[in-house]
C-alpha cells in the first residue's frame, strides 16, 4: 500500500495565514506540468512495486489546473504504477474555481474526493485572510459539486481567527452542517514566519485570541462533531463514519508515500526526502536531470519520534505492542516514563495497549508530543 502526493504550487494570490510554498507565476504552469510528469517517470520505483491506494493533489491551489490537465497526471501515473481500482483520488480546490463548467468537467475525470478551502464563512474574516472567495461562492461551490454527482466532500475552516467568538465560530459549524459534506478539517490559526498574519501580529496590527477563548472555540467543535456524527480521528480532522480521509491516514499510519512537485515530501520508511521550494529551480533541475531533492537517513530515534508524534495524533493512539516488538526496548521505556505525569493528570489513557490523548490532554499535545520523543 502506498500513496503519490502531486504539489500545485500556484496561487493567483497569497493568503495570510499560509506558510505552505507557492508561486504565482502562473505562466510557469506548462513547464511544471512536463517537469512533473517526468519526475513521475523518473522516480518510478521508489515505491518498490507496492500498488497505490491514494494519490492527492495538494498546494497551493490545484484547482488552477484544468480537468484535463489533472486527469492526464493521473493517467501518468497509472502508466507508472499499479493504482487500485477503489483508490482515493482527492484534488483541493479554492471554491471560486469551481464554477459549474469547471465542476462538469472536474466530474469527468478519476478524481473522486474533493478538499475545498473554504476556511470561513464570514465575508470579513475571508477578506482579512486575503482569501479570493465569499461565503456564498463557497456554499454554491459545495452544492453544485454534490449535485455533479461527487459523495466525498471535505471542507477546510478555521478557528481562532482574530476577534472570533465562540457564537462566531459555533455559526461557521452549523453551515458545516447544513452542506451535507463528509469530512471537515479544522484548524486553529497560527502566526507564522513569514506569514503576513505573523508581521501584523509583530505589528500590533493584529491579536492572538486567549487561550481561554481557544480552548472554548475547540470544546464547541469536539461538542458539535459529536453531535453531528462526525468521528473525531485526527487533532484536526472528523469525518462521517467511511469517510475518512485515506490518503493523510497513511502519513499516520507509516505507510510509504512518493511526493512529486517543488517541496514535495516522500517517506519510504528509512529515508525522507524533499524537493526545492522554488518552482522554477525545480523545473530547470528535472529539465536537466539533475538534483532537486535533499534526502536525509532516518536513524532509529528518528523513526521512533516520527511514529511516536504522528500515531499519538489519531484516536487510535500508540501501539505498544508494535512499539515493544519493533523498537529499541530502551526507547519504548523512556516513553512510558515520561507518559506517567500525563496519565496521571488525565492527559493520556491506556485502551486496549494503546496509549492516546484524552479528550483534555488534546489540547496541549505538542507539550505531550515533547515531553515523550527522544532527543
Amino acid at each position: 500500500m502506498a500513496g503519490i502526493y502531486i504539489h500545485v504550487p500556484f496561487c493567483k494570490r497569497k493568503c495570510g495565514y499560509c506558510n505552505f510554498y507557492s508561486t504565482t507565476r502562473l505562466k510557469l504552469k506548462d513547464s511544471y506540468l512536463q517537469a512533473l510528469k517526468k519526475e513521475l517517470e523518473k522516480r518510478c520505483h521508489y515505491l518498490n512495486g507496492e500498488a497505490v491506494q491514494t494519490i492527492y493533489f495538494g498546494g497551493g491551489t490545484p484547482s488552477l489546473l484544468e480537468p484535463a490537465e489533472i486527469q492526464s497526471v493521473i493517467d501518468t501515473i497509472k502508466k507508472l504504477h499499479a493504482v487500485a481500482p477503489d483508490a482515493e483520488i482527492s484534488v483541493e480546490a479554492n471554491p471560486d474555481d469551481l464554477t459549474p463548467a469547471y465542476i462538469d468537467q472536474l466530474a469527468q475525470t478519476s478524481a473522486n474526493r474533493l478538499s475545498i478551502g473554504i476556511q470561513s464563512f464570514d465575508d470579513e474574516m475571508l477578506a482579512l485572510m486575503n482569501r479570493r472567495h465569499t461565503a456564498q461562492q463557497a456554499i454554491n461551490a459545495v452544492s453544485n459539486c454534490q449535485q455533479a454527482g461527487f459523495g466525498n466532500i471535505s471542507v477546510d475552516l478555521i478557528y481562532g481567527l482574530p476577534q472570533m467568538t465562540a457564537a462566531d465560530w459555533q455559526r461557521q459549524l452549523d453551515m458545516v452542517a447544513g452542506l451535507g459534506v463528509q469530512h471537515l478539517s479544522a484548524y486553529h490559526l497560527s502566526y507564522e514566519e513569514g506569514t503576513a498574519f505573523g508581521l501584523k501580529l509583530k505589528r500590533g496590527q493584529l491579536s492572538e485570541v486567549s487561550e481561554d477563548e481557544s480552548l472554548a472555540q475547540f470544546e464547541i467543535l469536539t461538542a458539535w462533531a459529536q453531535s453531528a456524527d462526525f468521528e473525531h480521528y485526527e487533532i484536526s480532522n472528523f469525518a462521517r463514519p467511511g469517510f475518512r480521509s485515506r490518503h493523510n491516514s497513511s502519513y499516520w499510519n507509516r505507510t510509504i508515500y512518493l511526493g512529486v512537485g517543488p517541496a514535495a515530501h516522500s517517506y519510504n520508511r528509512t529515508t525522507r526526502s524533499w524537493n526545492t521550494s522554488n518552482t522554477t529551480e525545480y523545473i530547470k533541475g528535472i529539465e536537466s536531470d539533475s538534483c532537486v531533492s535533499e534526502e536525509e537517513k532516518l536513524s532509529p530515534s528518528d523513526i521512533f519520534n516520527d511514529y511516536v508524534i504522528t500515531a499519538l495524533r489519531t484516536s487510535s493512539g500508540i501501539d505498544m505492542d508494535y512499539l515493544q516488538s519493533e523498537q529499541p526496548r530502551q526507547m519504548v521505556e523512556y516513553l512510558r516514563q515520561q507518559a506517567e505525569s500525563f496519565l496521571a493528570a488525565g492527559k493520556l489513557e491506556y485502551s486496549a495497549n494503546h496509549l492516546k490523548l484524552t479528550h483534555s490532554g488534546i489540547f496541549i499535545s505538542d507539550e505531550i508530543m515533547e515531553s515523550l520523543i527522544v532527543v
